[in-house]
């Protein structure tokens, strides 16, 4: 038996994995600044709940495009080279971080100027996610891939981790700062895609009818009931239970701890995502996978009510030293509840990453890449807007802890649903299942 290298002797994987550090440092970075811009900018001139609902508008922005280009995107990264791909979405992220570095630092920056850079880096999203997602396979052996997918996710949250604190620090410095140092990480990610040297990809079957072609991804999804109900679960859960939406309302206005500790409360939930990410590239799962990730999407909407309540009933409780700095009652409580959320998260994309791409044929992972893109971004920005919008009619504590239960009860509902999602025992091979792609009509 021929011994399979480690992901990281891969020098391939090695290069991806920096280019995937750099990109998640930058993005978070970003995506902090972004909302604390767009919530302060707006709540001058608005009130509370207006501000909020500002916050929400901001994952439409980003989503819009992803919804617009997702199939197209995935079918290009089944028909181009998906280095290609990625490089040029990362070029962009680049373009729009120095954009508004610029505009900052000016003096110029608007509300408008930041609606448009998030459409444009939904746009780059759009393209780099299944570029990404299907590429990562191309690169280790499929033993070591539940390994590779670990690794990968440890880069992610790694970057999920310092990039919130390196934005709430670097804005507080100067407040272009984190836009220009988030440009010189994504210029970074591109030299590393640039190292990585050609992967072989199988060849897209069926149709040559472009338009065929991308919509077979969907019709995979929908017939591979393992696969479609890994990725609609978390489109639904998160959907619901998105409270990273409301943390600059929480850090200003609740919690009262300012951009430091927003900081602090956007690094939390990556913080417990890296810890598990960490013990799962040392010891990967191999039981039970399925059921294990049902509970820990229950998990997620348990800690996101403990999350939200926390502060409002230790301030009711305790008075106001519950809150107002990082070691309050509060604060400490919301920091240990969003780890955990990040911890079950990490439990919930390690699996179903996973089985998707475990269960999907090379010629098509870049089209059902996009598809889960798209789902996941619906789940991630649309929850945001979710958020928003409902913290706008009920308050923000009210739309935290009801997306909390609605996350538990769309769990309990998926279990029912989707009964291979309970009886997904290992990563091992799929289940017998075949997908026909669309056929050439005869002239």
């Amino acid at each position: 038996m021929v011994a399979v290298a480690h992901p990281f002797r891969v020098h391939n994987f090695r290069a991806y994995w920096v280019a995937r550090l750099a990109t998640t440092l930058a993005q978070v970075a970003m995506v902090v600044v972004i909302g604390w811009q767009v919530y302060d900018i707006a709540r001058r001139t608005m009130g509370i709940r207006d501000a909020a609902i500002q916050l929400g508008l901001i994952g439409v922005a980003q989503f819009l495009p992803l919804l617009v280009l997702s199939l197209w995107a995935g079918w290009v990264a089944d028909r181009v080279d998906r280095r290609w791909v990625a490089r040029g979405a990362v070029a962009l992220e680049a373009g729009c971080a120095l954009t508004l570095a610029w505009l900052t630092w000016s003096g110029t920056i608007t509300l408008g100027a930041l609606f448009t850079v998030a459409a444009l880096l939904g746009v780059a999203r759009a393209f780099a996610g299944p570029a990404l997602q299907a590429l990562s396979p191309n690169l280790v052996a499929p033993a070591v891939l539940p390994t590779a997918i670990a690794l990968s996710s440890i880069a992610w949250q790694s970057g999920s981790v310092i990039g919130p604190a390196m934005g709430g620090y670097l804005y507080a410095a100067a407040p272009w700062l984190p836009y220009a140092i988030s440009g010189g990480l994504f210029l970074l990610a591109l030299v590393m895609l640039m190292l990585i040297s050609a992967v072989p990809r199988a060849a897209i079957r069926g149709t040559t009818n472009p338009w065929a072609q991308m919509v077979d991804g969907l019709h995979y999804v929908r017939r591979n009931r393992l696969v479609f109900g890994a990725i609609s679960l978390d489109l639904f859960a998160v959907l619901l239970g998105g409270a990273t939406a409301m943390l600059p309302v929480y850090a200003r206005d609740i919690l009262m701890v300012g951009a430091d500790g927003l900081g602090h409360l956007r690094a939390a939930p990556a913080a417990g995502a890296v810890a598990i990410a960490l013990v799962f590239s040392w010891r990967p799962l191999r039981r039970d996978v399925g059921r294990k990730m049902l509970l820990a999407v229950a998990g997620f909407g348990v800690a996101t009510v403990i999350f939200g309540a926390a502060g409002p009933l230790l301030q009711r409780w305790l008075g106001p030293d519950a809150v107002g700095s990082d070691v309050a009652p509060a604060v400490l409580v919301s920091l240990a509840a969003l780890f955990v959320l990040g911890a079950a998260d990490m439990v919930s994309v390690y699996i179903r990453q996973s089985l998707i791409q475990l269960h999907t044929p090379d010629e098509m992972r870049g089209r059902v890449g996009a598809v889960s893109t798209l789902f996941i971004s619906g789940s991630n920005e649309l929850g945001e807007a979710e958020s928003g919008f409902l913290a706008g009619l009920i308050g923000p504590v009210a739309a935290v802890v009801a997306g909390g239960i609605g996350a538990v009860l769309v769990t309990i509902a998926w279990a029912r649903i989707f009964p291979e999602l309970r009886r997904a025992r290992t990563f091992g091979p799929p289940e017998t299942f075949e997908f026909v792609p669309v056929k050439e009509k005869p002239a």
